[in-house]
Formats: C-alpha cells, sequence, structure tokens
C-alpha cells in the first residue's frame, strides 16, 4: 500500500488547546491525514517542556507521532493566519458559530487550497475567539444530533482533518 501524503501545505494551528492528551491526540491524528506541521499557539503545551524534556502525557497519547510531525510553538494565532494567508493558504477554523457551515459541505479541492490549508482548532472550553474566526476563509461546524453541543477537540480535528484530506487527493510534496 502506497501512503499518499499531502504537502507541508496542510498544516494544523491548535489555539489554546491545554489538555496534552489532547495535543498528543491530535499529533497522530495529524500524522495519519498527512499534515506536514503543526502550529502550537498560546498556552498550548509543546511536546518538550521549557527544560527540554519530554512530556510524558503527550507523548504516550501521540505514540511517536511528535518526533513525525514538524511542529512550532507561537505566540499568537491571529498574526500566524494572517502570514498563513499572506502565503496563499486557506483557512478552515471549526467552531459552532454564526454563519459556519458544515464541514462535510466544503468543497476544497485543489483549485481552491492555493498554497495549502490550515486547519484551526481552539480550546476546550471556550473555542476560537472572535478575532480568530475573523481571519478564517471559512467557519466549519459538526453537526451534533445528541444532547451535547460538542464533541472533544481531538475528534472534531479528526472527523473535519480527514474530510479536507479527502477534498485534495491530488496535492503532493
Amino acid at each position: 500500500m502506497v501512503k499518499k501524503q499531502l504537502p507541508i501545505g496542510f498544516v494544523a494551528v491548535l489555539h489554546n488547546v491545554r489538555s496534552l492528551h489532547n495535543v498528543g491526540s491530535i499529533f497522530r491524528t495529524a500524522d495519519g491525514a498527512g499534515i506536514g506541521k503543526i502550529y502550537l499557539c498560546g498556552i498550548t503545551p509543546a511536546p518538550i517542556d521549557a527544560f527540554g524534556k519530554p512530556r510524558k502525557q503527550l507523548a504516550k497519547v501521540s505514540l511517536g507521532a511528535e518526533k513525525s510531525v514538524e511542529w512550532e510553538k507561537v505566540y499568537s494565532t491571529a498574526k500566524l493566519l494572517k502570514k498563513l494567508r499572506k502565503d496563499g493558504y486557506r483557512i478552515f477554523a471549526v467552531e459552532q458559530a454564526k454563519g459556519s457551515n458544515l464541514f462535510y459541505k466544503t468543497h476544497g479541492g485543489k483549485k481552491n487550497l492555493g498554497a495549502g490549508v490550515a486547519l484551526v482548532m481552539g480550546s476546550e472550553v471556550k473555542g476560537l475567539p472572535l478575532s480568530v474566526l475573523r481571519v478564517a476563509d471559512e467557519i466549519l461546524e459538526i453537526p451534533m444530533r445528541g444532547r451535547k453541543e460538542s464533541l472533544n477537540v481531538s475528534v472534531a480535528f479528526g472527523i473535519v482533518a480527514y474530510h479536507l484530506a479527502s477534498q485534495a487527493p491530488t496535492l503532493r510534496v
């Protein structure tokens, strides 16, 4: 089986995701979906701590994906997104917000993706702030059919990441 991988042009942006377990899970899913880089913004923890030691809780969940997916710690999510947009990325934010579209009705396709895709996920509690949503090209929402109002951030990430990856199978490194 040949592994099809999207280029570094498929990136994830995590805004204030607090849980080491969620970040580790997102690393593992990003590797599987072919995402080339994860930007860890705000308080989102990195795979290594301030002393250069690996974070065991994150590594336990990521199963080594923190070593195979490039990552970068960034302070300002909004500034990063403006830079990515300037570089030609199409920015998709996942949030329940006014004006959001159902994630499965998004048709990226190579023509519409420009230099690539930036998939933005927010805090487990507060989601994404308006300052980030304003920079997004499109806000995507996952419909909730039960009593709960939202999914875990790492689960939501997996659903949307694989959908976007399926929309752009012709992108290559």
